[in-house]
């Protein structure tokens, strides 16, 4: 695991939470997850990242955060889950893992990203081809579970021998 490959996601999911928020994330212990990963939440958005760096971003969070950040987002009290708090909370994801594949490409990672998906449910398995890094972050709307599971991939590492 590569920590410059991890920092840009941190530092970018504050950068992000701050403005769209208006609040100070606080960042919980790290751990590290095993190939297989289960929502612990009930929502979940996936990202992909490819090019020199591969994986899956995941964005975790409950109903009632989701409910939150969504009203902060939009400006207006959600009181549902709908079709317009589930693009804000993928828009989240989107503008993070965005902001994160910027930075590493100015550190001279081309990377792209996929489109969100959302996962509702608790434990649902995903299964990566790498450990997946969490890094819970709060806010004063609720937690977010933040996975990350990147690895360089082999097209990078052969240009690089």
């Amino acid at each position: 695991m590569r920590a410059e490959f991890f920092e840009p996601f941190v530092e970018g999911s504050f950068r992000v939470l701050r403005e769209v928020l208006s609040a100070e994330p606080e960042r919980g212990p790290l751990s590290l997850r095993s190939g297989k990963t289960f929502t612990t939440q009930e929502l979940t958005t996936l990202i992909g990242v490819n090019g020199d760096v591969e994986g899956v971003v995941l964005f975790a969070m409950s109903f009632n955060s989701a409910l939150k950040i969504a009203s902060q987002m939009m400006g207006d009290v959600v009181t549902e889950f709908d079709e317009m708090a589930a693009s804000a909370i993928n828009e989240l994801g989107n503008m993070i893992t965005g902001n994160a594949t910027t930075a590493l490409e100015q550190n001279g990672f081309e990377c792209d990203i996929t489109p969100p998906s959302l996962i509702q449910g608790i434990g649902n398995q995903i299964t990566t081809t790498t450990p997946a890094l969490l890094v819970p972050v709060s806010t004063r709307y609720g937690d977010i579970e933040m996975n990350l599971a990147l690895a360089e991939s082999a097209k990078s590492r052969a240009r690089a021998a």
